[in-house]
C-alpha cells in the first residue's frame, strides 16, 4: 500500500497538472484567437485558419520550453536539498 502522504502530494500534482492545462488552453485561444482572427464571422477563412494553427504551435512549444526549464530547476533543488515546489511538505 502506498504512503498517505505521497498519494495526497500525487493528487495535489495532478490536480496542479490539470490546472496549468487548462489555462494553457485558455491563453492560447484567447491570444492566438485575437491575433489571428481580428473580425470573427461564422467561419474562419483560410489564413485565419493557418494563422491560428501556426500560432498554437509556437505558443505550444514556447510553453513547452519554459515548462522544462522550470522541472528542471524544481529538480535540480529537491536534489540539492532545498524544499522545492511544495515548501518541504
Amino acid at each position: 500500500m502506498a504512503d498517505p502522504k505521497q498519494q495526497i502530494l500525487d493528487q495535489l500534482r495532478q490536480q496542479a497538472a490539470l490546472q496549468n492545462a487548462r489555462a494553457l488552453v485558455e491563453k492560447l485561444n484567447e491570444h492566438c484567437f485575437e491575433r489571428c482572427v481580428p473580425k470573427p464571422g461564422t467561419s474562419l477563412s483560410s489564413s485565419e485558419t493557418t494563422c491560428y494553427q501556426n500560432c498554437m504551435e509556437k505558443y505550444m512549444a514556447a510553453w513547452n520550453t519554459v515548462s522544462k526549464q522550470y522541472l528542471g530547476q524544481i529538480q535540480k533543488g529537491v536534489g540539492g536539498g532545498s524544499a522545492g515546489a511544495f515548501g518541504g511538505m
